[in-house]
């Protein structure tokens, strides 16, 4: 009898991941919003978490078999530019979705940088395409000028126009994206320990941190152990994109893991070990940088007001997004400096964390403040500031820096006059004649006595004429006479100027 030969690893095909990418108001929700709804049935809608930032959808491919495909989603706005970066690289296919309406625009060419970095096949959705004013042939145009050749156009780059408002086209987008996979014959292996990267990291006050994985090969178990950054932690739950209890996942799923003591870094490539021996000694072997952020002070400089600032937001991904925002704010004669920064509810630790300073601030992104810190900051002085959309929070964080800048008074020069005779002096009052050589002179306004570059004394203009008329101002080039009050004498050839005070 023959000895039965050891089974084989076989790679199979696996679901491509597809990143949505581009500019902000450019359709990328509304069309991942129409894919979704298409594929989910009414009774699993509502159990789509606000936070998932992946999900599966199922679609027939060229030949009619059902393919899976998994979506990242990915912000459009500027503030989001290091997850787009990231999900250009997590990715295997990217969809840049560009206006029929509007064209290329700035997250548009920044997305297409970020996938051309990462070096992934992309797809070009042209988008709006039931509006009045879409023109698809102009977005090809400026496409092609951008370097961006699109097949039929010049180049070999897949595009589809489409509509993720009447859903016209899509369907044919997803064979388009079923198709491309099929050209890069994506595979894996279910029986390998599960590896990918990190999606998403959450604080839940009732199940503690969470993170939201992306299988990139293997199979992930509850009970094994996912390695991040030389941290094991024994995974007690998993669920699927639509938050339902899972046993076991494999590759292009995203999972939601339960677990964590530590926050995993957003970004981070995990890999797993069914043991904690072997956990332990893979951990072990993860060199931790020392290296200090630099980034936590807002400002370079160390001069002036000093503002201690504590961030808080939802997830992982969009507190990166906020303290990049806030990293970009710079005031004159302030420093912002970042003292804290976390996920979840805003807790008296968080208001402690600014050293009961009364110029402390903590900001909140789609999070809400404990009765605990809200009474805490008011025992400080302290402000608490929550909103749920980025620029708001930006523009008040800005405007109350603004706000508590310290001021400074300085002298601005309004104009010049060269004094052409002087006619008579009554106590500290002088009636002179002069013209104009700079900008204009106005009635009470305060001046500078100048003689042969030297300032002998100030006064204030009480009285101005031209041609025998009160006038409130003389324009330069013009002549007039004025009386002055000032105790200091002037004479022909002096020059007066007139200042305000400005505080800025």
């Amino acid at each position: 009898m023959s000895k039965q030969k050891p089974a084989k690893t076989e790679l199979i095909e696996r679901a491509p991941i597809i990143a949505v990418m581009g500019h902000i108001d450019h359709g990328k929700s509304k069309l991942l919003d129409y894919i979704r709804h298409t594929n989910i049935v009414d009774s699993e809608a509502g159990g789509i978490t606000q936070h998932t930032s992946a999900y599966e959808v199922v679609h027939q491919d060229a030949h009619g078999q059902a393919k899976k495909i998994t979506f990242l989603d990915t912000p459009g706005h500027a503030a989001f530019e290091t997850m787009r970066e990231r999900s250009a690289v997590i990715c295997d296919i990217a969809v840049l979705i560009v206006s029929a309406e509007e064209g290329v625009k700035a997250q548009t060419i920044e997305a297409y940088n970020a996938i051309k970095t990462a070096g992934r096949p992309f797809i070009v959705a042209i988008n709006k395409i039931d509006k009045p004013n879409a023109n698809v042939d102009l977005v090809k145009q400026t496409l092609a000028e951008k370097e961006i050749l699109l097949e039929g156009y010049g180049g070999d780059i897949p595009w589809a126009p489409i509509s993720a408002k009447t859903g016209q086209g899509v369907d044919e987008l997803l064979t388009l994206m079923l198709l491309v996979a099929e050209l890069e014959e994506l595979k894996g292996d279910r029986s390998l320990p599960a590896s990918g990267f990190v999606l998403e990291t959450s604080l839940d006050q009732r199940v503690g941190i969470t993170a939201t994985l992306l299988i990139k090969n293997g199979t992930l178990k509850t009970g094994d152990y996912v390695i991040i950054d030389g941290q094991a932690a024994k995974v007690k739950k998993l669920e699927n994109f639509l938050g339902q209890t899972e046993k076991t996942l494999s590759f292009s799923a995203p999972v939601k893991v339960h677990g964590f003591n530590l926050q995993p870094r957003v970004g981070a490539e995990f890999h797993t070990c069914a043991d904690k021996k072997g956990a332990e000694a893979s951990a072990d072997c993860f060199v931790v940088s020392q290296t200090k952020d630099q980034s936590e002070n807002v400002t370079e400089k160390t001069e002036g007001l000093i503002i201690p600032l504590v961030l808080k937001a939802d997830v992982a991904g969009t507190l990166e997004a906020v303290k990049k925002e806030v990293l970009k704010i710079k005031i004159e004669r302030l420093c912002l400096k970042i003292v804290g920064t976390g996920i979840g509810t805003i807790t008296e630790n968080d208001v402690n964390a600014l050293a009961g300073s009364e110029k402390g601030i903590v900001l909140g992104f789609k999070v809400k403040a404990e009765r605990g810190a809200i009474d805490q900051a008011e025992k400080y002085g302290a402000k608490i500031e929550t909103a749920d959309i980025i620029y708001k929070l930006t523009e008040w964080l800005e405007a109350e820096l603004l706000d508590r800048a310290p001021k400074v008074t300085s002298e601005e020069t309004v104009g010049k006059a060269k004094i052409l005779k002087t006619f008579s002096r009554r106590k500290d009052k002088q009636v002179i004649g002069a013209n104009v050589t700079e900008g204009r002179i106005s009635k009470n306004k305060q001046v500078k006595i100048w003689r042969r570059e030297t300032e002998i004394g100030r006064g204030r203009i009480i009285d101005l004429q031209q041609q025998k008329q009160k006038v409130a101002e003389a324009l330069e080039n013009t002549q007039f006479g004025a009386e002055i009050d000032s105790k200091f004498e002037i004479m022909p050839g002096d020059v007066i100027e007139v200042f305000e005070l400005v505080t800025k």
